[in-house]
């Protein structure tokens, strides 16, 4: 058996605090799905922003193979900005959906059932005019009476829908509970052979996965997933988790995917490089530990057999990123190919600057492995979210003095330096940085790893700022650690920057007689967290 991926990576992953992507992030992550060979990609909610609006249509001007998907409440105007948003490629898909448990039904909506139920035969209808396939999901489908929900999935058929998606939205269910839901939603509502069935589950509490396959097991035929599992609040079942399962224990599954499982590390890689969000380091199949063995009982096994301990090779999942790939010699056709051979595709001005920055730190580490390559392709991937940019910086400390920063910003056209000290290079450079942005800025998280092996290793920064009300992540790479920091600083004051452009534009937009988000009207307060 066959069973369809839908990626959501750029839509609900993208949801994590801190995991926001710029338009070129996205189209470099959606090539990257395309060539795992994910069948469909949920883009992004065009009628959201702006921003959300440029990232999938250009996602759409780009894949190809896939189908590429973009969601929208059950408006008018949002279906209308979803078409607008994939016009241009035949291969499209519009995901509406509309809540139907009685907690979202009398709290959020303020509707009846027969409401509910008018709103999916009307705006499933007025989405298939735009797109042969339409998807309709029923928002906290897990918590919705199962003869409501029967009924909804009926309605939805009915109407066009070519995939019902049953979303455990909170991730509340128990495998067995789900798996019988579908399997009721299978023999209970008509016609249903005829289109696709669909889940999409939340891990909450931890149970994402378990309740994929069960469902898959029950009669499900396409599974919502996401990269490295990101995702609203404890994410989503993660892609290269369904996979793996899939293959490793197919004798008893039975069901198989497209995606190839070899890219199945280094598509997370260029996620973590493009995010900043590092999976922990047990995190199942892309975690650092996942192949290490520290008893000596386990040592002692998996030398004698590798199948002792291991239930898969590294290789299964594409982890050679540790084998030495290219040198100062390298030119740009072999570093090309390197690049598409993970999927990345990337046009001539910004090639150009991924094979100067290779040269550059060829020059300065002389081995470059697979994972300094990503790190540098989502550098040059990222520098259009950059209002500031760290032009020099200058550190002097010790154990005897006050550890003072020099740093200049360049925004444009204009340069602006300031020094400060702090309790040490790191927090003296970021208060540098707080002086020439004048910002308030409030640190929550920060976290350094080597990229590559060796005394020349880069370091990766990934980092946390609040500032005002949100949160903003932030990542850097350099041999310089201390560059490393200040670089990702700056990146997390670019996200708020970006950010807040966006909110601006929003609101204008509001103001024009634009996009009301809150409205009873549209039905959806807190439209951020469909299922």
């Amino acid at each position: 058996m066959r069973v369809k991926i839908f990626d959501t990576t750029l839509r609900d992953g993208e949801q994590s605090p801190g995991a926001s992507m710029s338009v070129e992030e996205k189209v470099e992550v959606a090539l990257m799905l395309e060539h795992l060979g994910v069948d469909l990609i949920e883009a992004g909610f065009p009628v959201s922003s702006p921003v959300q609006f440029k990232g999938v249509r250009k996602v759409a001007e780009r894949v190809r193979k896939a189908t590429v998907v973009a969601l929208a409440r059950c408006v008018e105007k949002d279906i209308d900005a979803a078409y607008e948003a994939l016009k241009e490629n035949k291969n499209r898909m519009i995901h509406v959906f509309i809540a139907t448990s009685p907690i979202h039904r009398k709290y959020k909506l303020g509707m009846e059932k027969e409401e509910i139920l008018e709103r999916i035969r009307k705006y499933v209808s007025y989405a298939k005019k735009y797109s042969e396939f339409v998807e309709f999901s029923a928002e906290d489908a897990s918590r919705t009476e199962l003869p409501f929900l029967l009924e909804v999935v009926k309605t939805a058929i009915e109407a066009g829908a070519s995939t019902v998606n049953i979303p455990d939205t909170v991730g509340y269910a128990i495998p067995e509970e789900f798996g019988a839901m579908i399997k009721a939603i299978k023999e209970g509502v008509p016609r249903i052979e005829n289109v696709d069935l669909s889940v999409h589950c939340h891990n909450d509490l931890g149970l994402a996965l378990a309740n994929s396959i069960a469902a898959v097991r029950s009669g499900a035929t396409q599974v919502e997933v996401t990269l490295n599992g990101i995702g609203e609040r404890a994410g989503n079942c993660a892609l290269e988790e369904f996979v793996m399962a899939a293959k490793v224990r197919k004798d008893i599954l039975g069901f198989e995917t497209g995606v190839d499982p070899a890219l199945l590390y280094p598509a997370s890689r260029l996620l973590v490089h493009i995010t900043g969000m590092i999976p922990s380091r047990n995190k199942a199949i892309v975690g650092e530990n996942v192949f290490l063995h520290e008893s000596g009982i386990h040592q002692d096994g998996v030398l004698k057999m590798r199948e002792t301990y291991e239930i898969m090779k590294p290789s299964d999942v594409g982890r050679s990123s540790e084998t030495l790939v290219m040198g100062r010699h390298s030119g740009k056709h072999a570093l090309k190919k390197k690049l598409e051979t993970y999927g990345i595709h990337i046009d001539a001005e910004r090639f150009q600057k991924v094979f100067e920055r290779f040269l550059e730190l060829a020059d300065k580490k002389k081995e470059v492995y697979d994972d300094d390559l990503l790190s540098i392709v989502s550098e040059v991937l990222r520098e259009p979210l950059r209002g500031y940019k760290l032009t020099h910086f200058h550190v002097y400390t010790g154990n005897t003095v006050i550890p003072t920063a020099t740093v200049k910003l360049h925004a444009g056209e204009e340069g602006k330096d300031a020094a400060e000290t702090g309790d040490g290079p790191i927090d003296a450079i970021f208060r540098a940085i707080d002086r020439v942005t004048g910002l308030a800025t409030r640190l929550e998280e920060y976290v350094i790893q080597a990229v590559g092996s060796g005394k020349n290793a880069q370091g990766e920064v990934k980092l946390t700022l609040q500032i005002g009300q949100g949160r903003y992540s932030g990542r850097g790479v350099s041999t310089d650690i201390v560059e490393a920091s200040a670089m990702a600083y700056v990146n997390a004051i670019n996200k708020y920057l970006l950010a807040k452009k966006g909110a601006f534009e929003k609101g204008v937009a509001k103001e024009g007689g634009g996009h009301d988000i809150g409205s009873k009207d549209t039905g959806t307060e807190g439209w951020q967290e469909q299922s």
